[in-house]
């Protein structure tokens, strides 16, 4: 573990084994990149982070993975957008994908293996998730894996509300040569849905898709799989060894209302997001996938990547 200088900041560079990890755990707990270096000495990019000249648009950027809490994707409240209720009936701001992304963290650890950074309560998140609460952000690091587990303890004296998720940037295409229809990803969902972003209401059904999909159609974008029949989404060349295996919780079939999401910009961006969630976007509104932490309690969510 080290610290490498970044646009007039520090970044911590974890190496371990043939992966490298970088990060800023103090910013928005935020894993940037993660390479590998393979036997022949070449090294491939698994998470993708693109090139910049500073940090200022650092919360919004594309690439890595960008922690979402309380709840994921875009919220509404009677129709508008970016706004939620609570129990208490109050309309209050919400961000797209949270708060999480944007705001500062206290580091708790720093090792060779990882980092643990829990989430500073300010005026600005407290305005849109007013709770008295502990969200921490746990990374550990393997020589082909990684593991993320995020904790939320009530400290209040009512029920806290949260359905979270993460939004892996992973780099597609991997290999010279290929281009994203030689990929193929197996998500083991019984049914797929799709949101209305007028109104953020749920559309079911949603697509069909085949066992092993291609990642070129573009039907993939902004699907949410769900009923899934196992915890564990697998994608790489259809020809080619070498695949990325996300996995969703730690029980073999997850939560009914747990689910993958599939997403990138467009066919010519060097990504293609697979994201793992609690539950579908707009959980305040619809209560799909909500999960209730009550005073005293603590729950947690884990996700597990590996790449061979």
């Amino acid at each position: 573990m080290e610290k490498v200088p970044y646009l007039g900041k520090e970044l911590t560079r974890w190496q371990v084994g043939n992966s490298t990890f970088l990060g800023m755990p103090e910013m928005g707990a935020r894993l940037m990149n993660w390479h590998v270096t393979l036997g022949d000495g070449t090294v491939r990019d698994v998470l993708y982070w693109p090139e910049m000249t500073d940090l200022n648009d650092f919360a919004v950027v594309k690439g890595g993975n960008p922690v979402l809490f309380p709840f994921c994707g875009r919220t509404f409240d009677n129709g508008d957008i970016h706004f939620w209720k609570a129990a208490d009936g109050v309309r209050r701001p919400m961000p797209i994908h949270g708060i999480a992304r944007q705001s500062k963290f206290d580091v708790l650890r720093c090792d060779e293996r990882g980092f643990a950074a829990q989430l500073i309560l300010d005026d600005e998140n407290r305005a849109s998730y007013p709770f008295d609460y502990e969200f921490v952000v746990s990374y550990r690091f393997e020589p082909l894996k990684l593991s993320c587990e995020y904790t939320l303890r009530n400290l209040d004296t009512q029920p806290l509300p949260w359905s979270a998720g993460h939004h892996f940037y992973f780099t597609l295409p991997w290999n010279e040569g290929l281009a994203r229809g030689d990929y193929a990803i197996r998500i083991p969902a019984g049914k797929t849905m799709k949101q209305d972003f007028t109104d953020g209401k749920l559309v079911e059904p949603g697509p069909k898709f085949k066992a092993e999909e291609s990642m070129a159609n573009p039907v993939l974008l902004d699907t949410f799989h769900t009923a899934l029949t196992d915890n564990t989404v697998t994608f790489g060349p259809k020809t080619q060894p070498g695949q990325v295996s996300v996995k969703l919780g730690t029980s073999k079939v997850p939560e009914p209302d747990s689910l993958f999401v599939t997403w990138t910009l467009d066919d010519k961006v060097p990504y293609f997001c697979v994201e793992p969630w609690m539950g579908p976007p707009n959980a305040p509104t619809h209560g799909v996938g909500m999960h209730w932490v009550m005073p005293g309690q603590t729950q947690s969510f884990v996700v597990e990547v590996d790449v061979g």
